[in-house]
């Protein structure tokens, strides 16, 4: 079985969609009538929840920098692993439940559980819940200003589904729900929301703005015959220029916020080593380049992880001194 996606976003011959993992155990070991839950969860496409994962351990870096802590509270961070596969499961659930008819009109998406028939929208509705119950009781474990917080998150989660019918960069809503996290590290240690926080996520709204452009290159094509908007329909030619300026920004801003909780030269070496990695991203982007885009995408978890080790170890070293 070929490990590369095929060509213009179109899926698998055995049914996977063109971005998943594979060779994942999903598809080897999970029984087959499990699969297609596990499916609409997106387990087998674990960079969603990576990326939505990432701000919550870059907030609570953050934090253990302002507060001198020698690194983020490990329990914090295993919460947030916890919460994000759980919500990133329930969030796909939502919006493939509202997107079943528009899915069914792409070549990436049709084969996806609901629109191919695989499971019915009642049992997805039952699905949803469960996942919901989960990220829920992780997310009473925080203290009541990070609970009252995260039920904020809500709101954009809600609508971010029905944005691309009405608005040219439903991205920009995307960024709103999955940066979420950018304000929850910082809160669960300090109850209350400061400036780096709130720098940090307008950098994460930036971020995610720009690499959710590039995932959208793999279904411009079909995105123009359905009237589904997006991003990188927005942006057409001006496609690097308009994902160098998101990535400028959030680069800038991470900066900033690191500036304002008070990091040394080690977390600045991070968010230059992450900055650097976007800045790859743009030259290597390519427009109309599904396979490459999918891959460039996907990279952000590395960006990602970088940002977070240098932070990380910023702290450790303030710790220690």
């Amino acid at each position: 079985m070929s490990t590369l996606p095929p060509a213009n976003g179109a899926a698998f011959p055995d049914g996977r969609p063109a971005d998943a993992v594979a060779g994942h155990w999903v598809d080897r070991h999970a029984p087959l009538s499990w699969r297609p839950y596990l499916r609409l969860a997106r387990i087998d496409r674990p960079i969603g929840w990576w990326l939505l994962l990432l701000p919550c351990w870059w907030s609570g870096a953050l934090a253990a920098i302002a507060a001198d802590r020698t690194f983020p509270d490990p329990v914090d961070c295993l919460l947030f692993l916890i919460g994000a596969v759980a919500m990133r499961g329930a969030g796909s659930t939502y919006n493939d439940i509202a997107d079943r008819d528009l899915d069914a009109k792409v070549e990436r998406t049709r084969l996806r559980p609901l629109p191919s028939g695989q499971v019915r929208v009642r049992h997805a509705a039952l699905f949803l819940l469960a996942q919901a119950l989960v990220g829920f009781a992780v997310l009473v474990q925080f203290n009541g200003t990070a609970i009252l917080v995260g039920l904020c998150s809500l709101l954009p989660v809600a609508i971010y589904p029905f944005m691309k019918r009405i608005m040219s960069l439903p991205q920009l809503v995307l960024g709103f729900a999955f940066g979420w996290g950018a304000l929850m590290g910082w809160v669960a240690v300090f109850a209350h929301l400061d400036a780096p926080p709130l720098l940090l996520y307008a950098a994460s709204v930036a971020w995610i703005v720009g690499y959710d452009t590039i995932y959208a290159v793999q279904d411009i094509e079909d995105d123009e015959m359905a009237g589904i908007r997006s991003s990188a329909r927005l942006f057409g030619r001006r496609l690097k220029g308009a994902v160098g300026l998101c990535y400028g920004l959030a680069a800038v801003l991470v900066g900033l916020a690191a500036w304002q909780a008070g990091a040394g030269p080690v977390g600045f070496l991070g968010v230059a080593a992450f900055a650097g990695h976007l800045a790859w991203q743009v030259l290597r982007l390519q427009e109309r380049d599904g396979a490459g885009a999918l891959r460039l995408f996907r990279s952000n978890r590395d960006a990602g992880l970088i940002l977070f080790a240098g932070l990380t170890a910023d702290a450790l070293i303030r710790g220690l001194s």
